[in-house]
């Protein structure tokens, strides 16, 4: 027993981790399938996204640990993405550059970034960088959305497409405790979608 604790300590992160997926499996044993949608999230064909290089050319030794510990992917779209929400039809346009769901690191190789989150995360980034979402046609926005409103979206679409109530709800609640610098330091930008 001594040896089994020993190596559960060892191996932390695969322990969080599958102690998070039990948590979810009985969760979901109580029958908690969402059958009707949330925010009616519509789409006929996933972002086509690229990658942007991360530089690390000049960094010297300790600018390149620090990139290597903190850095994180960023993707740009490289096509307007279409999807709809609740009938409503909307875009994120060609060019804007987000880093996915904002997983953390240690967590990163049993959740993707751009995995299951990544259209949650797609559509929260854009709320989070300019507090509104473009309507198809690029003309008009939706009214401002707070944090919180934005943070929402991303869990209940992530519900809607994953199913993943207790993942996306967890995130949802990592959010809501530390996506406040984010979404504060996008406001001193004052970013406009338009």
């Amino acid at each position: 027993m001594e040896f089994i604790i020993d190596q559960l300590m060892t191996w932390w992160q695969f322990t969080l981790a599958g102690v998070l997926i039990i948590i979810g499996w009985i969760i979901n044993l109580f029958g908690v399938d969402q059958d009707e949608p949330l925010v009616g999230l519509e789409f006929n064909e996933m972002p086509h996204m690229r990658p942007i290089t991360i530089e690390t050319a000049g960094k010297g030794f300790w600018g390149a640990i620090k990139m290597w510990l903190l850095g994180v992917r960023t993707w740009e779209i490289a096509k307007d993405w279409n999807f709809s929400l609740d009938g409503e039809k909307y875009v994120i346009p060609k060019g804007f550059v987000f880093d996915g769901a904002s997983v953390p690191k240690f967590l990163a190789s049993w959740l993707s970034p751009t995995g299951v989150l990544l259209v949650g995360g797609l559509v929260h980034d854009y709320v989070y960088k300019y507090t509104v979402l473009l309507k198809k046609g690029k003309k008009s926005t939706t009214d401002p959305m707070t944090q919180k409103e934005a943070d929402a979206l991303f869990r209940d679409i992530g519900i809607e497409q994953n199913g993943f109530h207790f993942l996306n709800k967890l995130a949802y609640w990592a959010l809501r405790i530390g996506g406040f610098v984010a979404w504060n330091g996008h406001r001193k930008v004052g970013a406009k979608a338009l």
